[in-house]
């Protein structure tokens, strides 16, 4: 079973920077999806970033796009994020999937996340103005 626990969600200013971790066990295949998806008040969910652990490939919405940065390293995912403003707060879900060549992150990242089976708590992220 796939337990993911996220961390490092919290209150910043306009212009700040956090950084999300998302520590994943129970990983036993050669490549899995790992997302970052936010839901936020009145919104719908949406895939922030993904990354394929195995290929490496990453997918970011364009709304986080030269902002936002995903990597994974030792079952680890982590979600730097600068430049922060009030449009990306919200609840930050680490979720997880096998990934098949026949897939591309992009394709699975960009659903909201109906493509991912694993989902951590989430965190909360404030953004003030």
């Amino acid at each position: 079973e796939v337990q993911l626990v996220e961390s490092g969600g919290g209150l910043v200013q306009t212009g700040g920077s956090l950084r999300l971790s998302c520590a994943a066990s129970g990983l036993f295949y050669d490549d899995y999806a790992i997302g970052w998806f936010r839901l936020a008040p009145g919104k719908e969910r949406e895939g922030v970033a993904c990354i394929s652990s195995g290929q490496g490939t990453k997918y970011y919405a364009d709304s986080v796009k030269g902002r936002f940065t995903i990597s994974y390293r030792g079952r680890t995912a982590t979600l730097q994020m600068n430049n922060l403003t009030p449009e990306d707060t919200g609840v930050y879900y680490c979720a997880s999937r096998m990934f098949s060549r026949r897939k591309t992150i992009a394709g699975v990242c960009s659903t909201g996340g109906t493509e991912f089976d694993s989902w951590g708590r989430g965190t909360q992220v404030t953004v003030s103005s």
